[in-house]
């Protein structure tokens, strides 16, 4: 049976065990993916209050607004969020490339029988 969490209407994140939920991006023109990142509780507030949004980066192990250094910031249009909270999506208006090749989007490559195919 669904709770409250999976069928209500409040705003009830749930963490991993490491306090992280997974963001998907997308472009808000084309719903193009854009990149994955996590959001902790605080990157999640920021996000939401700034409109530029903002991961927890796990290998440097501290927050991070997508564009700090590139100026290439995503700015928040709409977040939604699964059915059990623990995953969210990201519409998005990108200021630039997102990805920090250069590429529009991280996921440029495609997996073949041969190894990656660039898109």
């Amino acid at each position: 049976m669904a709770d409250d969490r999976e069928t209500g209407l409040a705003l009830n994140p749930k963490f991993d065990a490491n306090g992280l939920m997974t963001a998907v991006v997308v472009d808000e023109a084309d719903g193009a993916v854009l990149m994955v990142g996590h959001m902790d509780r605080e990157a999640l507030d920021i996000t939401r209050q700034s409109g530029k949004v903002t991961f927890f980066s796990r290998s440097r192990a501290k927050l991070w607004t997508k564009g700090e250094s590139s100026g290439n910031f995503l700015h928040l249009v709409e977040m939604r969020v699964d059915c059990d909270q623990d995953a969210l999506l990201v519409i998005a208006r990108p200021d630039g490339p997102t990805c920090h090749t250069g590429e529009r989007s991280c996921f440029y490559r495609r997996v073949t029988d041969q190894g990656l195919e660039r898109l």
